[in-house]
């Protein structure tokens, strides 16, 4: 969505006239946009939209201007598929992490959910999703490749997969297992304390801390 463009209620309101058509539907065209994005049902886009139409123009501009920031700033690490903002992730930048482990997950934001345990200190690997012959989403499709040359140019003693406890998770976790092991690298699993089913992200800090601690091997 590109909000600079979006139209706004009074000059005083969003700054400068909008480039935009003005055909009466800016409102709509915002309630339509926000309604597009994940969890944001028709009544909390009204409300989001409401609040914006509200505030005053420094507070629609910051905001806009994150926006667009996050866009152009923010890319995919070149070595573990995590965001960064610079050129590799601050994680695999900290000189204090545990080099020899490495821990797979399906996508970035299951990463900060691992973080914010505080019980890991190693370094991380996404693959971009998971296996899924629904999707037509194969090995090929995520960063496998990228995985395995990472474990034949680093020192690495352990995997842990972290992929969800779901149907799709368990057989990306199955496969990975049986392509890494005979390299002679220990590969281990997130211990069955998630709940089968569930998604890394909506769980809680104790119980994901608790799911990495007790680790079981594949």
């Amino acid at each position: 969505m590109d909000w600079n463009t979006q139209p706004a209620i009074s000059n005083d309101a969003i700054g400068s006239p909008s480039s935009g058509a003005a055909d009466g539907r800016a409102l709509q065209r915002l309630l339509d946009e926000l309604g597009r994005l994940p969890g944001i049902g028709p009544k909390s886009a009204q409300r989001i939209a409401y609040h914006l139409l509200n505030a005053d123009s420094d507070e629609a501009r910051r905001l806009a201007t994150a926006i667009l920031d996050v866009k152009s700033q923010v890319h995919f690490c070149p070595t573990c598929f995590n965001y960064a903002t610079r050129e590799r992730c601050d994680i695999c930048e900290d000189p204090s992490r545990d080099t020899t482990s490495i821990c797979v997950v399906s996508e970035p934001r299951d990463v900060s959910a691992i973080e914010r345990t505080g019980s890991y200190h190693g370094l991380y690997h996404v693959l971009g999703g998971v296996i899924s012959p629904m999707a037509k989403i194969g090995p090929d499709q995520l960063h496998v490749r990228e995985l395995l040359a990472r474990l034949a140019d680093e020192e690495v003693g352990e995997v842990i997969i972290a992929t969800n406890p779901d149907v799709e998770g368990e057989a990306t976790a199955t496969y990975l297992a049986r392509t890494i092991k005979p390299l002679g690298v220990n590969v281990t699993r997130l211990a069955s304390g998630l709940p089968v089913g569930g998604d890394l992200e909506y769980a809680d800090e104790v119980t994901l801390g608790r799911a990495i601690d007790d680790r079981r091997a594949m």
